[in-house]
């Protein structure tokens, strides 16, 4: 088999085995290219002190004594993760600019035999392309949005609509947060970095069909900590609405389900509510707080819902788009699976 050109454009990524990441495992938890695998030619504090040697005594002295644990880490890497490799796997090697450390990478598994490439422009290369490819993609889609009060089911009704086999795109998945100032994911995992969630969105995007709708739920232009690309933003916006009709009491069962996992600790409820201020008379908050310390969820989520998320829905309904209003008379997973399959049957 021929060798694989020593350097190659983010255009030839999908034609290898696998891509590795040379960069420091901060600078990979921060954001990487989806799917690539952390190969660090210097730890976190070897970057740190090679950069702070560059600094005081110039590049030779840092560079012999990166030299040495650069050499270290990729015979572990090369031990540990490509013992199993055969002859003919490809890897992808990046660093930051596609300088030095995938450079040294590269040279090891070219020398070991295998057809290891080095990605031109490194990561500030496929961050560039992220942002160009936020900006052209949305535009390409036929949209169609989910929209509805807190409670009308929107992310149940979208996972099913998936499993019928229609588009779907779900920000809040990727965002790790439902998008509300008690929306933070039950399980404690953190939002992904603004890089992290526009990688792992363009990599949604690029799986989808132009030629087929694609739903998503109304957002705004801010989930949690992370900020949806202007154009999807104002596509979402500007898509043709269905408006889930659901009544009160099935919104807030549905809500008391959800977030349930709030009152195991009544006292971070209650300073999470504190976010309100200001948007509330201190007189409702303290109530709404005292309720949150006291465990009475049904009563909390009843008036948070009727007197702020509902008010805030209204006053978010974009002017001009065209709306299509669906009657639920519940959000049980019954009704939801009979209603993907009736829209996936009306929009193939």
């Amino acid at each position: 088999m021929a060798h694989a050109p020593a350097i190659v454009t983010l255009d030839a990524l999908h034609a290898f085995d696998t891509v590795l990441d040379a960069r420091s495992p901060a600078e990979y938890a921060l954001d990487h290219i989806p799917g690539a695998v952390s190969a660090p030619v210097l730890s976190d504090d070897e970057r740190r002190i090679v950069g702070t040697l560059y600094k005081q005594r110039g590049p030779f002295e840092a560079r012999r004594l990166g030299g040495v644990w650069v050499a270290r880490n990729i015979a572990q890497h090369v031990q540990r993760l490509m013992a199993d490799k055969p002859a003919a796997w490809r890897p992808l090697v990046y660093c930051w600019r596609g300088g030095q450390r995938s450079g040294a990478f590269v040279l090891w598994l070219r020398q070991i035999g295998w057809a290891a490439a080095q990605l031109q422009g490194g990561y500030k290369a496929y961050r560039r392309w992220v942002v160009q490819q936020l900006d052209a993609l949305p535009p390409r889609l036929t949209w169609r949005v989910l929209a509805g009060p807190t409670g009308s089911g929107k992310t149940r009704l979208l996972h099913a609509l998936a499993q019928q086999g229609a588009q779907v795109l779900d920000l809040e998945g990727l965002a790790h947060h439902r998008g509300s100032i008690l929306g933070a994911w039950p399980d404690g995992q953190p939002q992904p970095s603004q890089k992290a969630f526009d990688s792992a969105l363009v990599d949604a995007l690029r799986r989808l069909e132009p030629t087929r709708p694609v739903w998503v739920e109304a957002e705004s232009r801010k989930i949690g900590t992370v900020q949806l690309p202007t154009t999807l933003a104002d596509a979402i916006q500007r898509a043709p609405r269905v408006e889930l009709e659901v009544p009160f009491a099935a919104r807030l069962a549905l809500v008391r389900q959800d977030y349930a996992w709030l009152g195991r600790d009544p006292e971070a409820l209650a300073q999470r509510l504190a976010a309100l201020r200001g948007l509330h008379p201190n007189d409702t908050l303290q109530r709404w707080q005292q309720w949150a310390r006291q465990g009475r969820l049904d009563e909390l989520f009843a008036e948070l819902m009727a007197l702020h998320y509902d008010p805030l829905y209204r006053r978010a309904l974009p002017r001009g788009v065209a709306t299509t209003v669906w009657p639920l008379p519940d959000v049980t997973p019954a009704t939801l699976q009979a209603t993907a399959c009736a829209w996936v049957a009306a929009h193939p």
